[in-house]
Order: C-alpha cells, then structure tokens, then sequence
C-alpha cells in the first residue's frame, strides 16, 4: 500500500508540474530507459553471438549495427526505400480511413447499427491481415496494390472501433441541447458528434500506424524492389546482419517519429465534450 500511495504522489506531482518540467522529466526517464535499452541488447548479444559457430552473426551487436546505419544514411537506395514505404503506409491508411471514419461514426451514432455489425466486425478483426495475403494476391495483378490491400485490411479496424467509441463517449447532454434546438442526425453527426470525437479518431489513427508499420516488412517481402522490407530481405540473402540490423533500427526510428507526431497533434485537441 505504501508503494501504491507513493506511485500515486508522484503521479499527482507529475500531472501539476509545468510544461518544462514534463519535458525534463520525459527527456531524463526516456534516457534512462534507452541506456537499460543499450545494455539488454550489449549483453544478449554478447552471450548469443559471441559463442562459438555463431560468429558470423556478431552484424547484430549494437556497434557494427549503429555504423552500418550511418552508412545507410548516404546510400540513396536507403532513402528511396523509405520513401516507397511510406507511401504504401500513407495511401493504405488513407483508404482505410475514408472507409473506417464515416462507419465508425455511423456504427456509434445508430445503436442498432452497431448491434447489427458488432460480431461479424469482430469476426474479420481477428483474421490476421497476413492472412489475406494469397487472396489479394489472386485479386490484383500488381504487387503495389496487393499491399495496398493489405495494410487497409490491417488498419481498417482500429479505425472503425475507436471511431464507433469516440462517438459512443459524446456528452449526451450536448445532443440533447442540439436536439431541442432543432437539429438533424447530420447536423449533429457534422457538428457535435465529429468535431468531439477527434481525440478518438487520432487515437485510432495511431494504432492504424502501429499495426501498418508491423505489417509493412512481410507484405514488402512480395517480389517489389524497394520498400525497407526490401532492403532487410536482401540483406539476409547476402549474409550481411549488420545492414538488417540497421534496417531494423531505422524502422524503429521512423516509426518513433510517426508515432510522437500524432501524439503531439492529439495534444492539440483535448476537448471537453465527452462525458
């Protein structure tokens, strides 16, 4: 109980510190934490790699990965890869949102729509979108296409669910004021309904990029020739662990740096229209 109070306090303390403080803090722990990050990773790799007969996988210790990634800085191969990857990242999104936000919020708008849709959404959820693979392999002739299916397929549902959420957790008493004053359904979908679940719709676009950022690296395996999922399939052909490895870290970086900027754009709205 002690330790629960004292996490408590210190949670309050952090919630009522100023901007500049938040930032020291997030800046100090996030150091402390990639420094256990560096050491994990020196040991494991020191003790898998380093036995005999495994020699030839020392790419994979933290120093030959760091330098092959600087190296990959300069390679313009590299950032065209990036670029390629992105793109596919953007455009499967995009398509997975401009389905998923008006579902999302026609779902959690109508209840009985919901009900209706409820299981079998849930159903096709649980398919991996790994898994629609031979399928849309069959229904595209190009490989850009086929990936562009799959990452909708994998983001589609964060979207809708969070979304249908969001329009769930409105203040009802804003809708009844709406109402009164005469309102339609798509006045108050447009005006009071959306504007209140954009908190929600970028929570939903973030888990979007997690899962696409997953699944980016196996679909990318799919006879194209550029892509980061690219890069680390050739590295592995040609036996060269420490160019994977930094493409692995570079995946993480891009992704960090997707992912803290919806953060940051999420902070710009904290509305206070749901209950």
């Amino acid at each position: 109980m002690q330790i629960v109070r004292h996490l408590q306090k210190h949670t309050k303390s952090y919630e009522k510190s100023g901007p500049e403080k938040k930032l020291v803090h997030s800046l100090f722990y996030g150091l402390v934490g990639m420094t256990f990050f560096l050491i994990i990773w020196v040991v494991v790799g020191y003790f898998v790699f380093r036995r005999p007969g495994y020699e030839q996988f020392s790419g994979f210790m933290p120093l030959p990965a760091v330098n092959a990634l600087f190296g990959l800085l300069f390679e313009k191969e590299f950032w065209v890869s990036v670029v390629a990857s992105l793109r596919r990242i953007g455009v499967g999104i995009l398509i997975a949102f401009l389905f998923g936000l008006p579902t999302g919020l026609l779902i959690g708008f109508y209840w009985k729509l919901r009900m209706i849709t409820n299981t079998p959404f849930q159903f096709i959820r649980m398919i991996s979108p790994l898994s629609w693979m031979p399928i849309a392999l069959l229904l595209f002739n190009e490989f850009e296409s086929a990936i562009y299916f799959l990452i909708t397929m994998a983001t589609v549902w964060p979207i809708i669910m969070n979304t249908s959420f969001g329009v769930s957790r409105v203040n009802p008493h804003w809708i009844k004021m709406a109402l009164n004053q005469g309102a339609t359904n798509r006045q108050l979908i447009l005006h009071i309904v959306l504007p209140a679940s954009i908190p929600y719709i970028l929570t939903s676009l973030r888990l979007a990029l997690g899962v696409a950022w997953i699944v980016l690296v196996p679909v990318e395996f799919l006879g194209i020739s550029s892509g980061l999922g690219y890069i680390i399939n050739d590295a592995r052909d040609t036996l060269e662990y420490d160019r994977l490895m930094a493409v692995v870290l570079a995946i993480g970086i891009v992704g960090f740096l997707l992912d803290a900027t919806i953060r940051q754009i999420r902070q710009l709205f904290r509305w206070t229209w749901v209950s």
